[in-house]
């Protein structure tokens, strides 16, 4: 999986709400059904959309599917890859169409609220796909599939961003330890520029890794309980001049507008970077770069903090049932298997992705994965992004306005008060 809100995958939510009452996904879900008292004879035919890296992620939930199948074998699975920012625009097409559309999908957090505001999933209440296991969700990926007093999706995987680095490119440049606050992350950048030849740090030009110098400062996007717009605030400015700083002061490498996500991850692979923000999503591609044959070599360390906290978001993908299935039986099964402790700890444990169930982190495979245990006091402490319909929308403006701040065509000020202003277009009776 990669973090990425393209343009392509972030469509107008609101507009398509309107025309929603046509269509398979448009109109009242399906009743929940009862399943047979032997769950093990149902049968049918569902497709999964997954939207996990194939090569290195894949494999693992392809394994799960075969666990599936034998316990079930009444029930066969398509398995889909659907690359991670065409698969919002992809399945609001086909809902909305009628035809298309996946019984599963594998729903980044934000795209939930939204499917379920406009009436393409399932409500799962009452439904085998939770059945009493909600108490054992972590509160704040459980958060993500509530919307209107119901819920829409199960939680599957949760995340956050963290600072990784190369141990030893660190260690040429004197930095025994990561930063710990951004005033330190540009100068160890510097340092490593100076004493190796190499960029100290890397930016990813998306949405969702500005958040952390925004919530560093105390700064948000929206204040949803007073229905306020706080993008331009003295908070963010003071944190997008951080951002800029690192660029034009050569701490950062010059990002590349377009595609910088795989520009960031090539380059530290190669050791032709030392530091860039990313996920537990990454790593397992990060440890086929040639720097991390030997695994000991990459570091992962908190977001370092801006003037208040540090501050990393609260990522995460859920599995959602369309509410025009034929096959609702087979798809409660599906994701109550694929969410159930046993699957998560198989997915924590090879991939070092970070499950939503508490009782998981104990199990032992995934307590002896050091990966999993250095995110989870990352976790306790991640901020949480506001589970609205719009939420999906908030990223492209945002996008938008990093895009043109790295590019020298905006101040810091001006992003932010555009910013606010494409906002203002979404939240029309919001102050």
């Amino acid at each position: 999986m990669r973090r990425a809100f393209q343009a392509a995958t972030i469509v107008a939510a609101l507009a398509l709400a309107v025309s929603a009452c046509g269509g398979g996904g448009g109109g009242e879900a399906a009743p929940a059904q009862s399943a047979p008292a032997d769950p093990s004879k149902i049968t049918g035919q569902i497709t999964w959309w997954d939207t996990t890296r194939p090569d290195s992620e894949g494999p693992t939930f392809q394994a799960l599917i075969k666990e599936f199948q034998a316990k079930y074998p009444g029930i066969k699975v398509n398995y889909v890859n659907v690359p991670f920012d065409q698969a919002q625009n992809q399945f609001q097409t086909a809902a909305q169409a009628g035809t298309g559309a996946p019984d599963v999908i594998r729903a980044e957090v934000a795209w939930t609220p939204q499917f379920a505001s406009l009436g393409y999933l399932q409500p799962l209440d009452g439904t085998r796909a939770l059945d009493g296991t909600e108490s054992d969700f972590l509160p704040g990926p459980l958060s993500s599939t509530k919307y209107n007093g119901k819920t829409w999706a199960v939680p599957q995987v949760t995340d956050s961003l963290a600072l990784i680095y190369n141990k030893r490119l660190l260690k040429e440049a004197g930095h025994e330890e990561p930063p710990k606050t951004m005033a330190e992350l540009k100068q160890v950048a510097l340092d490593v520029k100076d004493k190796t030849g190499v960029p100290g740090l890397s930016l990813n030009v998306d949405s969702y890794f500005l958040l952390p110098f925004i919530y560093g400062e105390g700064g948000d996007l929206l204040d949803v309980r007073s229905k306020k717009i706080v993008i331009d605030s003295p908070a963010n400015v003071k944190a997008m001049a951080t951002v800029s700083d690192l660029v034009t002061s050569g701490a950062a490498a010059k990002p590349a507008i377009t595609d910088s996500y795989v520009n960031a991850m090539t380059a530290i692979k190669e050791g032709k970077t030392a530091m860039i923000f990313n996920g537990p999503w990454a790593l397992s591609e990060l440890y086929q770069g040639a720097e991390f044959k030997d695994k000991d070599n990459l570091g992962i360390a908190p977001v370092p903090a801006g003037s208040v906290k540090a501050g990393a978001p609260t990522g995460g993908h859920n599995l959602a049932i369309y509410a025009g299935s034929k096959n609702l039986d087979a798809s409660y099964e599906f994701v109550r298997f694929m969410t159930s402790k046993e699957a998560m700890a198989k997915m924590s444990a090879e991939l070092g992705l970070l499950p939503p169930r508490a009782s998981v982190f104990e199990d032992p495979a995934v307590k002896a994965n050091k990966d999993v245990t250095v995110f989870k006091p990352i976790m306790d402490t991640a901020v949480p992004r506001p589970w609205i319909p719009e939420g999906g929308q908030l990223f492209q403006p945002l996008l938008e306005g990093y895009q043109a701040l790295v590019g020298g065509k905006e101040t810091p000020e001006q992003m932010v008060k555009n910013v606010d202003q494409r906002y203002r277009g979404i939240f029309k009776d919001w102050s």
